[in-house]
């Protein structure tokens, strides 16, 4: 383990950034996303929760797949480049490097998305540790340890002190260039430094315990309950709040539904891009036909099987929601997942 002054983290940035691109939360328009990390950015990496999470850095709101061009009687088809520079994304909190995980088992099985697999091949994740986690969280129902958030790197804040762990090859490639480049303000850590870890663990996980969404009971989001959870009436009273805004999934870490478009640029040809989509919408999975989801309690309730029931189904058991409570915050009609899981989860949600 090692440890850096909070005070030397520009010194942090620059080393990695004159090295790597390096992605952290930063202060834009008066709201803190993640983004590239210049001399020139207001790094806010005490925020608690970035707007949307750092999944952007691994699968875009929108990219470019390939440009196609019909010209002199000929079509030309140009594949977008796949990302082969390394980067880094500094500050994800436990509940997105889950999220990362979720998206693993979604793009990285067979068929492989090769764009997103580029960048998971080229990025190196530095996660943070929730210092305070709010009342909005509820992350420890998934078995995320807001603790102990993994990734190739952990870090955590203890006072004016940044420690530091490599998990990964990737985590050990990136600290051995830390090392050399601030080798008089990163350090090994000491025995006390240890400690103050340990210490600063076991305070996250007390607060974590005495959150008010921290036991919610998930008993009955199992496979064999499938057909009871889909004809429950109780989808006909959750569903009538919802605005079909679409706002749940654009915050949430693990959406990873898209669209595919065209973009007529003309003589300069067409390009076929991608960008996220939401399964709130009226016009989702549009086909020739129609849609097969016509009304928005059935949309409204696929979402929320799909994130509890269908997905760890399919995955040993892994949930499709990492409890970062965005959708907690965000929603304007103050429904989200949690009341879904109050409503039809087991005896102790009630």
């Amino acid at each position: 383990m090692y440890q850096i002054a909070k005070s030397k983290l520009n010194e942090l940035y620059r080393a990695i950034s004159a090295k790597e691109d390096l992605f952290l939360p930063v202060q834009k328009a008066g709201q803190t996303n993640y983004g590239l990390w210049t001399e020139e950015a207001v790094a806010d990496i005490d925020t608690l929760k970035t707007v949307k999470s750092g999944k952007d850095c691994f699968f875009p709101q929108s990219e470019v797949l390939y440009k196609s061009r019909y010209e002199g009687g000929k079509v030309s088809i140009d594949p977008a480049e796949l990302q082969n520079q390394p980067f880094v994304v500094f500050g994800m909190r436990a509940c997105d490097v889950r999220a990362v995980k979720v998206l693993d088992q979604v793009f990285l099985t067979d068929p492989v998305d090769t764009y997103y697999a580029a960048r998971r091949e080229h990025g190196t994740i530095v996660s943070l540790a929730c210092k305070e986690p709010d009342e909005t969280c509820f992350c420890k129902n998934f078995d995320v340890d807001a603790a102990e958030p993994g990734a190739d790197v952990e870090t955590w804040f203890v006072g004016d002190t940044l420690y530091w762990k490599s998990l990964t090859e990737k985590g050990e490639t990136l600290t051995a260039f830390v090392k050399e480049a601030l080798a008089d303000s990163f350090m090994e850590a000491d025995a006390a430094g240890e400690k103050a870890v340990a210490e600063e663990q076991a305070a996250i996980r007390a607060i974590i315990e005495k959150l008010p969404l921290s036991h919610l009971d998930l008993s009955r989001f199992k496979p064999e309950n499938t057909m009871e959870l889909f004809d429950s009436p109780l989808w006909e009273e959750l569903y009538k709040p919802c605005l079909a805004c679409g706002t749940c999934t654009f915050v949430c870490p693990t959406c990873q539904c898209y669209d595919i478009r065209d973009f007529d640029g003309g003589k300069a040809g067409i390009q076929h891009y991608r960008c996220w989509d939401s399964c709130m919408y009226s016009d989702f999975t549009m086909m020739a036909h129609g849609n097969m989801r016509t009304s928005q309690l059935q949309r409204f309730r696929q979402r929320f099987m799909h994130k509890l029931v269908y997905y760890p189904a399919n995955n040993d058991g892994m949930y499709s929601c990492v409890g970062c409570g965005r959708c907690v915050s965000k929603c304007p009609s103050s429904l989200n997942i949690v009341k879904v899981i109050k409503k039809l989860g087991g005896e102790g949600n009630e």
